[in-house]
């Protein structure tokens, strides 16, 4: 698939609004694809969170991402979902999903990056590439690196960054290998300055 460089992740705790309100000004400041990432709602909640950004999306013609939730990218016919190690295997996702939906897939190394371009996946997310403040149990740095060495064993397949990229780093990331790269606190955290940092992103990716 073609990924567009920037790849936002909404995060309620880190921007202190709705996911609703972040992909909103996300679009705004010109996204093209939009995860929706919430560990802690319950699903009543995350599945009306995503059907109202799913609806926004689709009048604007943005691609949206569910994290984790095969169950809820189902129910609404959402674009894809984005699994990691723990979640349920690729394989099992593809056969509940529509053929033509999205499925990302986290990997943390060389040998998973491997392992992966061999399942029924789209794109992968390697990382994380820096120390990162938006999980609490992040898996070891690979560094850039790390992206480079899962680069090379890939090939051209479809590549995520992810992991403490912002706007001082996202160019060197990409220039890393990396096709696309994932910001979460970097654009969405002050929420006052999604919509400019998102535009800001677009303009440094695209140099």
């Amino acid at each position: 698939m073609l990924l567009p460089k920037i790849y936002p992740i909404t995060d309620t705790n880190l921007s202190g609004i709705s996911h609703l309100e972040q992909v909103n000004e996300l679009l705004a400041g010109g996204a093209q694809l939009i995860q929706i990432r919430d560990k802690t709602l319950a699903s009543r909640e995350l599945f009306a969170a995503v059907e109202e950004c799913q609806k926004i999306c689709q009048e604007l013609g943005a691609t949206l991402i569910v994290n984790n939730r095969v169950d809820i990218a189902m129910a609404l016919s959402a674009d894809g979902v984005h699994l990691g190690q723990d979640d349920l295997p690729p394989v099992e996702a593809r056969k509940l999903l529509s053929p033509k939906a999205i499925i990302g897939f986290s990997t943390h190394s060389v040998e998973q990056a491997i392992e992966a371009v061999n399942l029924p996946v789209d794109y992968i997310a390697a990382g994380p590439i820096f120390r990162t403040q938006s999980k609490t149990d992040p898996a070891p740095v690979i560094g850039l690196d790390g992206l480079d060495r899962i680069r090379e064993a890939i090939g051209d397949f479809p590549l995520v960054a992810i992991g403490g990229i912002n706007l001082d780093n996202c160019r060197d990331v990409l220039s890393a290998g990396a096709d696309s790269v994932a910001m979460v606190s970097a654009l969405v955290s002050p929420p006052s300055q999604i919509t400019a940092r998102m535009q800001k992103a677009l303009e440094i990716a695209s140099k």
